[in-house]
C-alpha cells in the first residue's frame, strides 16, 4: 500500500485579504514540492466535497447556518478580525472535510497505508459553535466523528503538533473520554489556553513550550507525556493535526523546529500507530506559514510516510 496524498484546487479559492499569512500560495508550494522525484510514487487523488451534514458530526445546524449566512457574493467579508471568507470558502472547507473524511475511509479500507490531506482553510481553531483563528469548521474532529460514525473506532487520538494550541479540538472533544486530544504548543500564544491542567475527562494532554523552544524540548514533550499517552489509550485511529509553524523560519512563534523534527514525530507517531491502530494514521495540514518552512517541513513528514 501507499501512502495517499488528497488536494484540490478549490482550496487555493479561499482567499484572504492581502498579506494575510494563510493564503493559498500555501497549498501552491506544498504541491510544488510534492511534485519533486522523491514523490513520485505518491498517490495523488483529488479530494472530494463532503455534504454539509459532515459539518454536522462536530458542529450544530446553528454553527453551519452561520459560516454560510457569512459568505459573501463577491469580495471577503470577515467573520472575525483574523478569519475571513470569500465566494468560494464554503466549498472549500467542505472540500478540506471531503478529504479528511476520504483519508479515514482509506485507512479503514486499506486503500492506503496512510494519508496526508493538504487542504484549507484549516480546522483546529474551530469550536463547536464559532469559526476563529483562519478556522471555519475542525477537520480534524470531523474525521474523528467520521471514524467513529462509519467505521466503529471506539477510541480516535489527535495529535496536534501546530505551534498554537488547537482551542477548538479541545472544546469540541472535552468531555469525552472516546477522544484523546494531545497537543504541543508555544505557551502564551494565541488563542490562550493549553495548560497543562486542562484535562478535560482526562483526555486531553497539553504540552505547552515557552518561547524559544527547540527539538530538544518538543521531543521531550512527546516522550513524556503524548507518546505515554497514546500508549496508555490504544486507540484505533491516529490523526495528526499537522501544522508547521513551529518550524524556525515562522513568522507567527518562535518554537525553533527543523524539518527533522516533524520527520522525527511523524516516525514515532507511525510506530504507535503500526502496533495500536493497525497503522491506520491520516495526516491534516494546518498551520504554516513561511513558505519555505512549510514547504521542507511537508517534504520532511510526507517522505516519512512514505518509508512506512
Amino acid at each position: 500500500m501507499k501512502t495517499r496524498f488528497y488536494t484540490h484546487s478549490i482550496c487555493r479559492e479561499h482567499l484572504t485579504p492581502p498579506g494575510h499569512p494563510e493564503r493559498p500560495d500555501r497549498l501552491r508550494v506544498i504541491v510544488d514540492r510534492l511534485d519533486d522525484e522523491p514523490f513520485a510514487y505518491l498517490d495523488r487523488r483529488e479530494a472530494p466535497q463532503a455534504d454539509e451534514a459532515a459539518v454536522l458530526l462536530a458542529h450544530p445546524q446553528s454553527h453551519l447556518d452561520k459560516v454560510k449566512a457569512a459568505i459573501p457574493e463577491e469580495g471577503l467579508a470577515r467573520i472575525d478580525e483574523d478569519t475571513t471568507v470569500s465566494p468560494r470558502s464554503l466549498e472549500a472547507a467542505l472540500t478540506a472535510i471531503g478529504g479528511a473524511t476520504a483519508a479515514v475511509d482509506d485507512v479503514f479500507s486499506g486503500e492506503a497505508a496512510n494519508v496526508f490531506v493538504a487542504a484549507r482553510p484549516p480546522g483546529h481553531h474551530a469550536e463547536k459553535t464559532r469559526a476563529m483563528g483562519f478556522c471555519l469548521f475542525n477537520n480534524a474532529a470531523i474525521a474523528a466523528r467520521h471514524a467513529q460514525q462509519r467505521h466503529g473506532a471506539e477510541r480516535v487520538a489527535i495529535i496536534d503538533w501546530d505551534v498554537h494550541h488547537g482551542n477548538g479540538t479541545q472544546d469540541i472533544f472535552w468531555d469525552d473520554p472516546s477522544v484523546l486530544y494531545c497537543s504541543t504548543h508555544q505557551m502564551p500564544l494565541y488563542p490562550g489556553g493549553g495548560a497543562r491542567d486542562e484535562t478535560g475527562a482526562g483526555n486531553i494532554v497539553n504540552a505547552p513550550l515557552a518561547a524559544g523552544s527547540g527539538s530538544e524540548a518538543f521531543r521531550e514533550a512527546f516522550d513524556t507525556l503524548v507518546l505515554p499517552a497514546i500508549e496508555r489509550f490504544a486507540p484505533d485511529l491516529i490523526v495528526i493535526s499537522a501544522g508547521f509553524d513551529a518550524h524556525r523560519r515562522d513568522p507567527l512563534a518562535e518554537i525553533n523546529l527543523e524539518a527533522e523534527d516533524f520527520d522525527w514525530a511523524t516516525g514515532v507517531l507511525m510506530e504507535r500507530a503500526e502496533r495500536l491502530s493497525q497503522g491506520r494514521l491520516v495526516s491534516l495540514l494546518e498551520g504554516g506559514y513561511d513558505l519555505q518552512g512549510l514547504a521542507v517541513s511537508v517534504a520532511a513528514h510526507v517522505g516519512r510516510l512514505m518509508k512506512g
